[in-house]
């Protein structure tokens, strides 16, 4: 296993983070996404060690809290300390019925990590991110809250999670002037199915010092190919089948499904692999998030570590899943002819 700087930190994260979204058995979407027991948790997790991963990423939403619990009870059994594994997860979204029971204001924000600590049988976590931006919550009422958290001990390193690239710079802006924690991470979707960051967030990022922690590599499983045969019949059913989650643009997609088909089949490997192996060879990505509910799903990822695309490889990937080029980007591209 490789290890990279995480971010602005001291730490040092393994290229694969393990989610933890499948722990536990949560109820309406979590129902198509999570089940694993704690015996089956600790199991994943040992092989997760094995491989060197040092980093595990759940929320406080996962399975309404079970993921957490699950989490938690799995690396006291396996006694895991953070020496070994450190522990990220998530605030913002809602836990309860209440009126501020959601979002990221000072109350809600102490009160979600104080229940995490309890479920994860820990005294702090390594790595707390905002689960999205709250819209209604003034900005430096969170920030203030989550650097007393990091004062107090109990939050270790602070990130984000879906921010713009213009939120993460205003976000580093107010820390610098008032010499609060900053953000070490910005934790994004990004596949070949999906490749927004580049334009923004990326650069941001790079700028800002935040490591990227990708989320949905798969774009939901799609990427595997399992999604998007040539016929309706022929079609597997799966999590994708239930909840219809990161969105994907099918007629641009399936052509990059195919590709990663043929590639896969010349090196001797899964499409899923090679979309890994993709990801991994980006400049852009610190480490990518992988879930599984057994062992040979896990390992089938770990292999992209192992595969070199070539450069054919990779340009016919990154032709085939080339975006749109939005504005003022492609004003600028066309101005740049003359200074490359």
């Amino acid at each position: 296993m490789q290890y990279v700087r995480f971010g602005r930190s001291g730490l040092r994260a393994s290229r694969y983070t393990l989610g933890a979204m499948t722990f536990g058995s949560g109820e309406g979407i979590w129902s198509s996404i999570a089940g694993l027991s704690v015996d089956e948790a600790k199991r994943i997790i040992s092989v997760a060690l094995e491989n060197g991963i040092n980093l595990v990423d759940s929320a406080d939403v996962y399975s309404q809290g079970q993921s957490e619990t699950v989490l938690g009870q799995a690396l006291k059994a396996l006694q895991v300390d953070e020496s070994k594994m450190m522990v990220a997860t998530k605030v913002r979204l809602r836990t309860g019925s209440g009126p501020n029971e959601v979002g990221l204001g000072r109350s809600h924000i102490i009160r979600t990590v104080e229940k995490s600590l309890k479920r994860l049988q820990r005294d702090h976590i390594d790595l707390l991110q905002l689960h999205d931006r709250d819209n209604l919550t003034p900005l430096d009422e969170t920030l203030r809250a989550l650097d007393d958290l990091v004062t107090q001990g109990k939050v270790r390193h602070i990130g984000a999670c879906n921010f713009s690239a213009a939120e993460m710079v205003l976000a580093d802006g107010f820390s610098q002037q008032y010499g609060k924690a900053r953000f070490t991470s910005n934790q994004v979707h990004y596949s070949l199915a999906c490749r927004d960051i580049e334009f923004d967030v990326a650069k941001a990022a790079q700028q800002g010092d935040h490591a990227l922690m990708i989320w949905s590599p798969l774009s939901g499983g799609y990427l595997s190919g399992k999604y998007a045969m040539k016929h309706e019949d022929d079609k597997q059913q799966g999590r994708r089948s239930k909840l219809n989650f990161p969105p994907v643009d099918v007629a641009r997609v399936d052509p990059i499904v195919d590709e990663l088909i043929a590639i896969g089949r010349e090196m001797g490997c899964s499409a899923a692999t090679v979309a890994h192996a993709w990801l991994l060879s980006r400049a852009e990505v610190t480490t990518v998030i992988i879930g599984a509910k057994n062992e040979q799903q896990l390992l089938q990822n770990l292999e992209a570590q192992t595969l070199v695309l070539s450069d054919e490889q990779l340009q016919k990937l990154n032709i085939l899943s080339q975006p749109a080029i939005p504005y003022p980007y492609w004003m600028q591209l066309f101005h740049d002819k003359d200074r490359i």
